[in-house]
């Protein structure tokens, strides 16, 4: 139990100070609370000395005031400190985490950790919120209040007092049980609600998809699946820990028929007033009560350890920024030397070599999965090479911050995220300090000044999470317009007219070579008009370059680059006919 308590004490980290308050006042509320054993027994001591005059009575009712204001007073601001010290500490370990996901390879990001990492920021945080500083204030608030009043008792009566710690005793014992069989519980359960969540957003997440494949029993099978192994767990722990629980009343209940029983008999052989013996008798029903609530917080203890345990695990994330420098590179050439990179044991590239001069455009095609996305990632480091190494103007890009890497990078890819935020937040997602006119300026180069003025506030308008409410055209335009209002050196580009109406194309393709003017441009593409005009294209196939120059060049070579020119002019040249009857 003590190791539990340190675990939260550390996670609580800056927190601590509003933890320690709340003790404090517990400590206190504890003081509060014994003034009412002392104001019964000012009653109790009027009643056998036969002394019935008011001035006893308001005496006790004076006592009993003070008790209950003092308790009232004290609870509240106490449980007001546990409050802002379980929010605040959650809410830190959440920044904290999003912070360190920004320095995590792309890599970490695959299907299962998203849920994970879901999982750990909402439920298990949660349970944290709302169970450790509870448990650690109020199982310490209850042994302080229960210590205290044990201390008044033995004043009166040290036989008495003497039993009351041993039930404390014995009290500790049933815990130390109920603590040893709820390890086993409490991470079965933290498995149970990680696969709740992961189901549930894998669910949401593909909904369209299990529509259109008519897969929604299957769909509902799994998060029922989730849903009843999650309630299975909880109630597996609430099993568990009930035995437990009504042993400690047990315990605490036969303590306190011993003293009834004790106090009885040592009033009747003379050795006990009447009024010490009468306070005894109250005593018995009053001296464990903090106890057997600090009991019931103790059967969440093993959670939130769990949930810490689970929580502080992505502290041991991989990171990428580890020893980076902030540099501003002399010039913006990229090189590849040597570079080798694999997916587990899936070998992407093998030993690739290359140079783009800075202010020139680079095209990279070839067949799926032979690369190309991969390349492109590298550069912006969401992956770190297995091999060889990636520089941009000389430098390495490990030796970059995160930051300062991609200051220099924008990056418009074939499928666009946009966030729950305004139109104009949006595009200025990479330039936070741009004025309107300038997000203005950026949309109209885009290309999406138009429809964006046709919204429903405009630039104010509030978009779904992930740009639902908008065509794939229009979110391929906004993030057009992002990357044009950021102004980057190097821009990368990942099919970035794939989802383009043809009607705004040209104007768009207008847009991106305003985009590209004196910058250094890497771009994936599969459209003829986009790659011709490149000053090199490298070809890749099988993680090897196989082929590189000027389109007019690659047009005379017989390979990949030749076959590319003409399934694409047949694509451009195809179109529909059809007869009448």
């Amino acid at each position: 139990m003590i190791g539990a308590f340190k675990k939260i004490w550390d996670f609580a980290g800056s927190e601590q100070k509003n933890i320690k308050s709340s003790i404090v006042l517990a400590l206190l509320n504890s003081v509060f609370y014994a003034l009412q054993f002392a104001a019964v027994y000012v009653v109790l001591r009027s009643l056998t000395s036969g002394d019935t005059s008011k001035i006893n009575a308001l005496y006790a009712l004076g006592i009993m005031v003070v008790s209950i204001a003092g308790r009232i007073i004290l609870n509240t601001y106490s449980q007001l400190q546990r409050v802002h010290a379980g929010y605040f500490m959650v809410a830190n370990k959440r920044i904290s985490i999003g912070n360190k996901l920004r320095s995590v390879p792309m890599g970490y990001f695959n299907k299962n950790n998203l849920g994970q990492m879901t999982a750990i920021t909402t439920t298990t945080l949660t349970d944290v919120e709302n169970t450790a500083p509870v448990v650690l204030v109020t199982v310490l608030g209850g042994f302080i209040n229960s210590v205290v009043f044990a201390l008044s008792v033995l004043l009166f009566d040290w036989r008495i007092g003497i039993i009351v710690f041993i039930g404390m005793a014995a009290f500790l014992w049933t815990t130390s049980l109920q603590e040893k069989h709820s390890r086993k519980g409490a991470p079965e359960r933290q498995r149970a609600q990680e696969m709740l969540v992961e189901k549930i957003l894998e669910a949401v997440q593909g909904i369209s998809v299990i529509k259109s494949f008519r897969l929604t029993e299957r769909s509902e099978s799994a998060a029922d699946s989730a849903i009843e192994e999650s309630c299975k767990k909880n109630l597996f722990i609430e099993k568990q820990m009930t035995p437990y629980q009504i042993f400690q009343q047990i315990v605490l209940n036969l303590f306190a028929v011993i003293i009834m029983i004790a106090t009885a008999a040592l009033y009747l052989n003379g050795s006990m007033e009447l009024s010490n013996a009468m306070m005894m008798f109250v005593a018995a029903f009053m001296v464990f009560e903090q106890m057997k609530s600090a009991g019931i917080s103790i059967a969440t203890l093993r959670i939130a350890e769990s949930s810490i345990d689970k929580a502080n695990e992505t502290d041991n994330v991989p990171v990428m920024d580890e020893g980076g420098r902030d540099i501003i590179p002399a010039n913006f050439d990229i090189a590849f030397e040597n570079v080798d990179f694999s997916y587990g044991e899936r070998k992407i590239l093998d030993r690739v070599s290359f140079d783009i001069k800075q202010k020139t455009t680079t095209a990279i095609v070839g067949p799926s999965g032979s690369g190309k996305t991969t390349m492109c990632s590298l550069i912006a480091r969401f992956w770190d090479v297995k091999g060889g190494k990636v520089t941009i103007g000389g430098n390495d890009v490990r030796d970059f911050t995160l930051d300062s890497l991609m200051k220099n990078i924008s990056m418009v890819f074939q499928n666009v995220y946009l966030f729950s935020d305004t139109v104009e937040n949006n595009i200025k997602f990479g330039c936070p300090n741009a004025t309107h006119e300038q997000v203005v300026e950026a949309a109209k180069k885009a290309c999406c000044h138009d429809f964006i003025m046709q919204l429903p506030d405009g630039y104010n308008t509030v978009l779904e999470e992930g740009g639902a409410s908008l065509s794939g055209g229009e979110r391929q335009r906004l993030s057009i317009a992002r990357a044009i209002l950021k102004d980057a050196p190097i821009i990368i580009l990942d099919e970035a007219t794939a989802n383009v109406d043809p009607e705004n194309e040209d104007r768009l393709q207008s847009a991106i070579e305003a985009l590209m003017e004196d910058k250094t441009i890497i771009m994936i593409a599969h459209r003829l008009k986009t790659v011709r005009r490149a000053d090199q294209i490298l070809v890749l196939d099988g993680g090897h370059i196989v082929q590189r120059g000027t389109h007019s060049e690659l047009a005379k070579q017989d390979g990949i680059y030749s076959r590319f020119i003409s399934q694409r002019e047949q694509a451009e040249n195809w179109h529909i006919t059809g007869q009448t009857t």
